[in-house]
């Protein structure tokens, strides 16, 4: 899937990517302020660094003269990041002042991204505010005195909800209702929640749940699922496992695989510009490869074990075994 750039996302990635003067691809030494988001083991880091320009007599009153980024992620990761540095040192901000980026800025200076990469400008926004956070610590500046939430708590207290992305439920509700999202697919886009294995979609606790929880209760038809989807998540704590495909004739246990693959799985990978296609069949192993941004995803492994083969389990054979070709 090609992705709709604007001009001014391609010129900054261009720029970063070939090192071009004014650019901001690279780590400060002995940085006044670094922060971190994301993993790359599952496809998308961020580590920010600035330097400020010490006030003597109030910290406040640092401003920041240089910003640095090393991003493992796209074309759009990479341009949100060098959009974040480009906005902080063009006006010049003090750590506080650049606490008010937010990820729509982060947009507008791009002049727009697709929705499914939104995920990538909210990186940079939170990787900011640890930035800053670290800072604060560093300069003794009491944040929670000048009104200022770090959200510091949700990942030393928060529930684990997605445990591929390793993102609390604090979290998950706190861009919730930053983001005005209301739905999986919504959730997935916006901070990669649900966007890997899918086990966090309704799960007790999962991410429907915590929708319903900050939005209410959602009407029939309302949640933005597929039908398919809804189904299989019903399903799953109340039916025996998957049959042994004995039962199926080769030609019946090939269309169960490619009807689930088409309704249920290459969507979810398709959401963030992936893809898969079935290559062969032979007996329970299914032969798969990997398209679009899945194909030189650091976690493409982890995705083919977590969504691929555990969902076909599930739904098909327990026996099944995925083979990346």
């Amino acid at each position: 899937m090609a992705w709709e750039y604007s001009k001014k996302t391609m010129d900054l990635f261009t720029a970063a990517v070939h090192g071009q003067p004014g650019t901001h691809l690279g780590e400060i030494a002995e940085p006044d302020g670094l922060g971190e988001h994301g993993s790359i083991a599952c496809g998308d880091a961020l580590r920010f660094t600035f330097r400020v320009r010490r006030d003597a007599a109030d910290p406040l009153k640092d401003k920041i003269v240089e910003a640095r980024y090393l991003t493992f992620g796209c074309t759009s990761a990479i341009a949100a990041s060098e959009a974040l540095c480009c906005i902080i040192e063009e006006q010049s901000l003090t750590p506080v002042e650049a606490l008010k980026i937010t990820n729509q800025d982060i947009v507008d200076f791009l002049e727009g991204l697709p929705d499914q990469k939104i995920h990538c400008s909210v990186m940079g926004a939170e990787a900011l505010q640890a930035a800053v956070f670290n800072w604060a610590k560093k300069r003794n500046v009491n944040l929670h005195a000048l009104g200022i939430d770090m959200h510091i708590e949700e990942k030393e207290e928060g529930r684990i909800v997605c445990q591929c992305f390793m993102l609390t439920e604090p979290y998950i509700k706190r861009k919730i209702k930053e983001l005005n999202l209301h739905s999986i697919a919504d959730i997935s886009a916006a901070v990669k929640a649900g966007g890997a294995c899918a086990s966090c979609h309704h799960t007790s606790g999962g991410l429907q749940d915590i929708l319903n929880e900050v939005w209410g209760e959602p009407s029939h038809g309302q949640s933005g699922i597929s039908p398919l989807l809804t189904d299989i998540s019903a399903n799953k704590e109340h039916t025996s496992p998957a049959p042994a495909c004995e039962a199926l004739s080769p030609f019946q246990f090939a269309k169960k695989v490619e009807k689930l693959l088409a309704e249920y799985i290459r969507p979810l990978l398709q959401q963030d510009g992936g893809d898969v296609e079935l290559i062969d069949i032979k007996d329970t192993a299914v032969y798969l490869e990997l398209r679009g941004t899945c194909a030189g995803c650091a976690g493409a492994a982890q995705t083919l074990k977590s969504l691929v083969e555990r969902t076909l389990k599930e739904q098909i054979d327990k026996r099944i075994r995925v083979i990346q070709v």
